[in-house]
């Protein structure tokens, strides 16, 4: 089997690598229309393509987060929209060093032949083409979402939706090489349910394992790749809640046993926590007494933005609070990602705020 040009990996490892330097993270800004009229609908804005461009304006030209933010995941539309001063948020963020990211499936449909609630992810068809082009504009790294819902009751995951997601996921990292992107490889397993941390680990490890077998297989080039999985947690419905510290060990015992060292970082989502609670859990990780090979930090979109778009508004005379609240944010998940957060500095009751939305869609 081929492998990835010699002068691609080169680019990819340098830019995975500048994506998780010295404790910083990705902000994921990949939301789609309507998934961002969810978000305006909490504030009362209308959600028009003028509004969506001022929201994105106010994320990617927060002063300072440049310290924070090694990547940007953009939607698609966003990747074309302009700043007020008629640049493209592409050479924007380009300039102050961030490295900017697409979101390139084209979300989920029932899994033939799977069970009840079982997902697989599209977009693969033209996604050579498509990848071509992002390159050409400007992206650096990529995104696809597969998930996998645990419901013992109902038998998930099958094996199926497990094999599924790993080649998938396999087949679009290589594509996204082949292009010269970075893949970010993200394979969800949902908070939604009431399992323990006991299943939630042991469905997270198999996960893992079989995908990184089929990364293996399609020989994609791992030092230009980053992981974005969740972190271990028990369901949201489970009776029986687990410690900051019980999380983190579950979490990084299933990355030793699964992720290659030879991945520069893991970039978890937040799967649904609260602001803080994210937060909490991210530093608890990385101060877990194991060897930890990757950098282990945050890809988070409403971990870092709730309490962000809440403080702005939608209105010109809040955007200092807002850029306040995201740099405070995003500083924050820095030091947690070096295990050095202090949570006596967490005073905006939104960060507390639960984020669970059951069957999320981006």
């Amino acid at each position: 089997m081929s492998e990835v040009s010699a002068e691609n990996k080169k680019i990819l490892a340098a830019t995975a690598k500048a994506i998780v330097a010295n404790g910083k993270g990705i902000l994921a800004a990949d939301e789609s229309v309507p998934t961002v009229g969810k978000r305006f609908a909490g504030i009362g804005l209308e959600n028009n393509e003028e509004n969506r461009r001022k929201f994105r304006e106010m994320l990617f030209l927060c002063p300072n987060v440049e310290k924070y933010f090694g990547g940007i995941i953009f939607f698609e539309e966003s990747l074309y929209q302009k700043t007020g001063a008629g640049i493209t948020f592409t050479e924007a963020v380009k300039k102050r060093g961030i490295c900017v990211g697409i979101k390139v499936d084209k979300g989920m449909i029932e899994l033939p032949g799977g069970k009840t609630g079982e997902k697989f992810t599209r977009g693969m068809d033209d996604l050579n083409q498509r990848m071509a082009k992002f390159r050409a504009d400007g992206c650096d790294f990529a995104k696809w979402r597969c998930v996998i819902q645990i419901d013992v009751k109902n038998g998930t995951p099958t094996e199926l939706a497990v094999m599924d997601v790993a080649f998938t996921l396999a087949r679009y990292a290589r594509i996204c090489q082949d292009n010269c992107i970075v893949p970010i490889v993200e394979p969800e397993v949902l908070i939604d349910g009431s399992h323990d941390l006991e299943s939630a680990t042991k469905v997270t490890e198999h996960v893992l394992s079989v995908v990184y077998s089929q990364l293996h297989l399609h020989n994609v080039y791992l030092e230009g790749t980053l992981l974005k999985p969740n972190m271990v947690t028990p369901g949201q419905q489970c009776s029986k809640r687990a410690t900051p510290e019980e999380i983190a060990m579950a979490t990084v015992s299933v990355l030793s046993r699964t992720v290659p060292a030879a991945v520069p970082g893991i970039t978890f989502l937040f799967g649904g926590q609260s602001e803080m609670e994210a937060t909490k859990h991210l530093n608890a990780i990385n101060k877990v007494d194991f060897s930890r090979p990757w950098a282990l930090t945050f890809s988070f979109a409403r971990a870092l933005q709730n309490s962000c778009i809440k403080n702005w508004g939608g209105k010109a005379e809040g955007l200092a609070k807002a850029h306040e609240t995201l740099t405070f944010r995003a500083a924050l998940n820095s030091q947690a990602a070096k295990g050095l957060y202090n949570e006596s500095l967490e005073t905006d009751e939104n960060a507390r705020q639960s984020l669970f939305v059951k069957g999320h869609t981006y």
